[in-house]
């Protein structure tokens, strides 16, 4: 079997979303892009329980789903709660002197994410998530 273009262009398809991501943010690089978009996926992780979070990676793009799962400890305690407030300032944190993130870091990266993935996959994985999840994701419009 072939290798499956999703790996072969990989690399490709994530300079081009982080490109996206940095035009949305309204940030200067792609590295500050990248970091907007981890802390983005880690505080959306960290609310999720192991079964949700796999589940939840098997619907992003090849580089997003390492970026989703790496240095990631199962058996770190969840975060509960789904303030927005909350979630906007722990993306802030990661990386904090080097972070640029906007207030709306989380709606931007979302509405970026949404034209990478698999819109029917991705709406299938999301029903089977907490509603909050849900409000989440909802920030890109249907």
């Amino acid at each position: 079997m072939p290798v499956p273009m999703e790996y072969r262009l990989a690399s490709q398809d994530f300079d081009r979303f982080l490109a996206e991501v940095a035009q949305e943010t309204g940030l200067a690089t792609r590295n500050q892009a990248y970091t907007t978009t981890q802390a983005v996926l880690l505080a959306f992780r960290r609310r999720l329980d192991t079964a949700q979070a796999i589940a939840f990676a098997q619907v992003l793009p090849a580089m997003l789903r390492a970026l989703f799962v790496m240095d990631w400890d199962p058996q770190e305690p969840r975060v509960t709660g789904w303030d927005h407030a909350a979630m906007t300032e722990e993306v802030r944190r990661l990386r904090i002197d080097h972070n640029f993130s906007p207030d709306t870091a989380i709606a931007d990266v979302v509405r970026v994410l949404r034209g990478h993935v698999d819109a029917t996959a991705f709406a299938r994985c999301l029903a089977t998530l907490p509603p909050e999840t849900r409000a989440i994701w909802a920030l890109a419009g249907p």
